[in-house]
């Protein structure tokens, strides 16, 4: 039996996480790791260390982890941390997420705990460490901003005294100046600057933003600040002495909220939002999406029948269509209802999308217009699939019903000819037989049926089917799929899969954040496979490109697109 390696080869990645720091090498990267759980396929039980949250710091450009530091010293995750400034980086603040929200400090190099202390029992949002103070620690949340002071061992701290300045509900981000006064943007949209050394609000600038201001940022090149909020969506530069320079940037819809500006010495100006979305370029010019993403779960899935490209549709409302080389989305629309399924029609000049309302529409390729819009009851499009010569085009939907149409005019065009009925529960699966005359279904009640097209009407007699040729291997009850259930799993434990369309693999999509790869058919029983984990939740999808040469995945939870890639198959 040949056995198929394959490795990760990009990893779009849209998490929600709490924090990240870069170090002032600008090489190495600090995470926070949420605390694991167990997952029910698993035969191997993992380390106990990989289940307690922790800190893993990671080298930027070979992705390896470097150091593992705070295992069994966290509850529940770590929410923020910072590196020291003065000292090149040698030590590492952290706070987790635990009702007192603990401080540490640590030695990066060896993972030595050189302090702790509990911090506030409201949530913590940022910390940093002072740039020109040695052992200054300063964090904001809740109502607060605090002083804190590293000596022999020690943390102490002082709390920001607001004075005659109105107290935010929220301090949501810290940013330095480059003469040392600290920097606080808050939930009122106000900017407050607290000098150098002091505890005590300096001055505050109200109405700076509408809204709160997620992150401030000072340019290494000028000293020039920039400030970021969310509701305005508006990025606005002051100058040293905290006066508006005029230079003010909106973003479009969109893109969402300003969450983090970032900039480095001569390189361009790098916003990201709340629609998982990066920014790039100046304030003065355009900005760029470098990288988008959805921002709910994340179903849809569908491969270009002869392009490197491929759509997906979530539950955000937006469709992208990603090419798979570049990996950066060629165009997006914003529909009108949550989508949740999608397919191509063989010859690429039409996408379907299947909605979550039981609306779908038909959209040109090439002009990314809507063509076709219909309606067929009121619960969620689970799957749809365009027959192979593309005349016809099966929807699968929660009602426990397949719609099937006719389609012409090139995919512009569809008429309603008949409604497969017989199954008790949802649809989850279909595909189309080679010859366009089958239609096979899987529901969520476990149950395999067939189909006669154009009639609608069920065939009951399965196995005068035995050797007809399917084009497709969506289904995941089906004789050729048998093996992909792993040992005490459910129905709903593998959420998809998918055959090659030339090499004899198929790959599934399961609960348990895993794409597993199999040799086709995989008929018997425990039929062995290589799983490979990237997501952090559900996989919820599984395609292959049109030529074989790579497998996409989305995420739940994550809301993560991801690219595999075969590299290489031995013999067994």
């Amino acid at each position: 039996m040949d056995l198929w390696i394959v490795r990760i080869i990009e990893d779009n990645q849209f998490l929600n996480y709490y924090y990240l720091a870069i170090h002032p090498d600008k090489v190495r990267v600090a995470t926070g790791q949420v605390a694991g759980h167990d997952r029910k396929d698993s035969k191997k039980k993992k380390e106990e260390s990989d289940k307690k949250p922790h800190v893993r710091i990671w080298h930027s450009t070979s992705l390896n982890t470097l150091h593992v530091i705070g295992i069994g010293d966290f509850d529940r995750s770590v929410c923020c941390l910072s590196f020291s400034k003065q000292d090149g980086g040698a030590k590492l603040c952290v706070v987790d997420e635990s009702n007192e929200h603990e401080l540490f400090v640590y030695d990066v190099e060896k993972g030595r705990k050189l302090a702790n202390t509990k911090g506030s029992q409201d949530p913590v949002l940022a910390v940093e460490f002072h740039p020109s103070e040695p052992n200054s620690i300063i964090d904001v949340g809740k109502g607060h901003i605090q002083f804190w002071t590293l000596e022999s061992g020690k943390l102490t701290k002082k709390s920001g005294v607001f004075d005659k300045i109105d107290k935010p509900k929220y301090m949501l981000c810290i940013a330095f100046a480059e003469n040392g006064d600290v920097i606080t943007g808050d939930s009122n949209g106000s900017i407050i600057v607290w000098p150098k050394g002091s505890t005590k609000a300096g001055q505050a600038i109200t109405g700076a933003h509408e809204g709160g201001i997620f992150s401030i940022c000072v340019d290494p090149e000028d000293g020039t600040i920039l400030t970021g909020g969310g509701k305005d969506r508006k990025i606005v530069q002051w100058d040293s002495s905290y006066q508006r320079t005029g230079l003010t940037k909106e973003i479009g819809e969109e893109y969402g909220g300003v969450r983090m500006i970032s900039k480095g010495q001569g390189g361009p100006t790098l916003i990201g939002t709340t629609k998982n979305t990066i920014l790039c370029g100046s304030l003065d010019l355009e900005l760029q999406p470098l990288v988008q993403g959805h921002i709910d779960e994340l179903w849809g899935l569908a491969c270009h029948p002869s392009q490197q490209q491929f759509l997906t549709a979530g539950s955000d409302k937006m469709i992208h269509m990603w090419d798979s080389t570049a990996k950066t989305a060629v165009w997006s629309l914003e529909l009108s209802d949550p989508g949740h399924s999608c397919c191509f029609s063989p010859d690429g000049s039409a996408v379907v999308v299947g909605m979550e309302t039981g609306r779908w529409v038909a959209i040109d390729t090439s002009t990314h217009s809507i063509v076709a819009e219909h309606t067929d009851g009121i619960e969620q499009i689970e799957c749809c699939l365009f027959s192979p010569d593309g005349s016809r085009l099966a929807l699968g939907s929660r009602d426990n019903f397949i719609y099937v149409y006719d389609v012409e005019a090139g995919g512009q065009k569809y008429n309603r000819i008949g409604r497969c009925h017989g199954h008790s529960s949802f649809i989850t699966h279909i595909d189309w037989s080679a010859d366009g005359k089958y239609i096979c279904s899987n529901s969520g009640d476990y149950e395999v049926l067939f189909w006669n097209i154009p009639s609608c009407e069920q065939e009951t007699s399965s196995s005068s089917l035995r050797d007809v040729e399917w084009a497709s291997q969506n289904c995941t009850l089906s004789f050729a799929t048998a093996g992909i259930w792993p040992r005490g799993a459910d129905g709903t434990d593998i959420n998809n899969c998918a055959r090659a369309h030339k090499k004899p693999l198929l790959v599934s999509a399961d609960d348990f954040g895993k794409v597993n790869l199999f040799k086709y058919p995989c008929s018997q029983p425990k039929t062995k496979c290589q799983s490979f984990k990237a997501h952090s939740s559900h996989v919820t999808n599984v395609a292959f490109l049109f030529d074989d040469s790579r497998v996409l995945s989305t995420g739940g939870n994550d809301m993560s697109v991801m690219q595999w890639q075969i590299v290489a198959a031995d013999n067994d």
